[in-house]
């Protein structure tokens, strides 16, 4: 088997934890928009100026994936922007258009 074949398996199983996980406590099955901008900003790591663990953070290229599958494409910017907004860094624009490449080299 690929290294890449294991990864992914690895992925869709955490995946399917924490998707357990949520039904338990006695949420729905999908994620709203809401509950992205909220796990996307808890995995952000910043200062006042900028958000620094963007290009490297497995579990952000993970929530990106669920993201894909489970909002429309149209919801997508929203999530990044208003993550990033509660955040309150000052290099907002940065963010953003590391962010955007990262889910556009995902797809």
């Amino acid at each position: 088997m690929k290294h890449t074949d294991i990864m992914r398996m690895e992925r869709e199983k955490r995946r399917a934890e924490k998707k357990a996980e949520r039904i338990s406590k006695g949420g729905s099955e999908t994620r709203s928009v809401k509950d992205y901008i909220d796990e996307l900003h808890d995995l952000f790591f910043y200062d006042a100026a900028k958000i620094y663990n963007l290009a490297d953070n497995v579990e952000i290229m993970e929530l990106f994936e669920d993201m894909r599958e489970e909002i429309p494409e149209k919801q997508w910017e929203n999530v990044l922007k208003k993550a990033i907004r509660k955040s309150k860094v000052t290099q907002k624009d940065e963010a953003c258009a590391e962010l955007k490449s990262i889910l556009d080299e995902l797809g």
